[in-house]
């Protein structure tokens, strides 16, 4: 940790905080279009995190987590630098879309260029200014619309300060997947920086569960890095042990029709289960959606509408199993979390 932070055309002290504003891109009305980071900086030394969120600019539940982190009383004593962008995918985000407006997903677009497209430059501009001054990251994301995600964290257990700060999240279940190309996760991998994927919620929604479990977690993270105090009152409960999911692959619709979902995030089933029945819209024929394995329910699509092929159900693989009541058990303990973030 350095005592002045370059970043941009400022440069932040020791103690200071400050939102510095990264150029994006020129509009069609020739006004700037910005990217806010909000850069705070402790006293005393410590790593240098960033939390991003709105990638995809109609993921939102990430954007509320950053707003109240930053409202934590903790970060009076925080050590390091935390790196706070809200909002990635300032394009998308004001047009209430995943995509930019070359109609390409950022979150393949890395690493980017600077003389590349609208997603290639901004890919660009993100590493260069933020994560390349980065020693740790969360990136924060929601499911599609319509296609609510169990609260989990997606990251590679093989390098292990990855899996000791996945473990500290406190998400009630990980997966371990390797990074897709093009993604920031893939390009922070291969720099070796340790950078955890929250996924919680739908798109275009806020879901209050996921956002008290995202603060939660990053509160949790930035204590296991020092970057906060640990917790010293008697009250706090001691945290359970995620699930882990080492695949997922989704189960998909076997016919047209309208859907009726029969089991909820967060589900434990098993081989030949009844997931979902389809049927046509005048009740003379069904169809039933069967598990073709053993599994947590960790997406689906909540739109009573599908056509062959959809995909309905989302199940990650748990070596050696769990019931269902274990998992549903740590979403309720999560859930007592106050809305806002009261404690320290």
């Amino acid at each position: 940790m350095t005592d002045v932070l370059e970043i941009h055309d400022q440069q932040i002290g020791l103690g200071e905080s400050r939102t510095v504003d990264l150029p994006v891109a020129q509009l069609y009305t020739d006004a700037p279009m910005t990217m806010p980071v909000r850069v705070l900086r402790g006293r005393k030394p410590g790593p240098t995190l960033f939390l991003s969120a709105a990638i995809h600019g109609d993921e939102l539940n990430g954007v509320e987590i950053i707003r109240r982190v930053l409202r934590l009383p903790g970060l009076k004593s925080l050590r390091g630098t935390l790196l706070a962008v809200p909002v990635v995918n300032v394009h998308g985000f004001l047009r209430h879309s995943r995509y930019l407006p070359d109609r390409r997903d950022l979150n393949r677009s890395f690493p980017g260029s600077e003389t590349g497209s609208v997603a290639a430059r901004l890919a660009h501009l993100f590493l260069e200014e933020v994560v390349a001054r980065s020693d740790v990251g969360i990136d924060l994301h929601t499911g599609a619309i319509h296609r609510p995600n169990y609260p989990q964290i997606r990251a590679n257990l093989s390098n292990p300060e990855t899996a000791n700060l996945a473990r500290a999240f406190g998400a009630p279940l990980i997966l371990d997947s390797p990074p897709v190309e093009g993604t920031l996760r893939d390009y922070t991998t291969q720099q070796d920086i340790p950078v955890l994927l929250y996924e919680s919620g739908e798109a275009l929604r806020f879901d209050e569960t996921a956002i008290r479990i995202g603060v939660a977690g990053v509160r949790s993270v930035m204590r296991e890095l020092g970057m906060l105090p640990t917790s010293r009152s008697p009250k706090r409960r001691a945290q359970k042990q995620p699930i882990i999911a080492d695949s997922s692959s989704w189960v998909r619709a076997p016919r047209s029709g309208v859907l009726r979902t029969l089991v909820p995030l967060g589900a434990w089933v098993e081989p030949g289960q009844a997931l979902a029945v389809v049927a046509d819209p005048f009740g003379e024929s069904e169809t039933t959606l069967s598990a073709p394995r053993s599994g947590v329910v960790i997406g689906r699509l909540c739109l009573p509408l599908v056509h062959e092929g959809d995909a309905v159900m989302h199940i990650a693989r748990v070596d050696g199993g769990r019931e269902g009541e274990a998992l549903s058990g740590s979403v309720a303990e999560m859930e007592g979390l106050p809305p806002e973030p009261r404690i320290v």
